[in-house]
């Protein structure tokens, strides 16, 4: 498939294929392509060329705005175009894909977000803290809590190392790793970060632009 975005050049990709429990990295991607590419994935938007299937269902089959939300709830996004509520505490931002009930949240839910808070590795003394006292790797955690919260059968990474501090890079995948394995989750990560890519996913592939074609990226062997 092949999508202009006004970019140096279409993004295209030429053949991807990604089953149940796969964990599939893909280096190659910018900021701006990342985003394409996951409007692509998720049917938000349409290829110019060519077909995206998610679920064995083409994106362009998908009728109307309830159609996509019900494709959509099967799918869980980490990225920074998520919004969190700086304002607000760390167990209220996670409660939020819940309820809108969050000043405070009922007890049941509360209890949800602090089960997704110990999960993603927040630690307790920052359960209460309001989300914008955290770090870039306190931020993400929050955002892939909320990713999972609703239990995903697939789970998509855009450019979520590009803030984190270099020695958070491989921790931070790993973790997100072992809780897509623990889920049974799909995951597929679009990035420029090979350290980041080798942590998060057991496949990692690197796009060539100007072809589309994805091409095994093997560990490199030092002497």
């Amino acid at each position: 498939m092949s999508k202009d975005y006004r970019g140096l050049r279409p993004l295209r990709v030429a053949d991807l294929r990604v089953a149940a429990g796969d964990h599939v990295a893909i280096l190659g991607f910018d900021q701006t392509s990342a985003e394409v590419f996951i409007n692509l994935a998720t049917g938000a938007t349409l290829p110019d060329a060519g077909d995206v299937s998610i679920f064995g269902r083409p994106t362009k089959a998908i009728s109307d705005s309830a159609d996509w939300l019900a494709t959509i709830d099967r799918i869980g996004i980490v990225s920074e175009r998520a919004v969190l509520l700086g304002a607000l505490t760390v167990i209220q931002n996670l409660a939020m894909p819940f309820t809108l009930e969050i000043e405070p949240p009922p007890d049941a839910v509360r209890v949800r977000a602090e089960a997704l808070a110990r999960e993603v590795g927040l630690p307790e003394t920052s359960w209460t803290r309001p989300v914008g006292e955290l770090d870039a790797t306190g931020w993400l955690r929050v955002r892939f809590g909320r990713a999972i919260a609703l239990d995903p059968a697939v789970l998509l990474l855009e450019h979520v190392s590009a803030r984190l501090a270099r020695e958070a890079v491989a921790v931070s995948g790993e973790e997100m790793r072992a809780v897509a394995a623990r889920r049974g989750m799909a995951l597929v990560a679009a990035t420029a970060d090979e350290a980041f890519a080798r942590a998060v996913a057991t496949r990692v592939l690197l796009l060539e632009p100007a072809t589309g074609r994805l091409r095994e990226q093997r560990r490199r062997r030092w002497l």
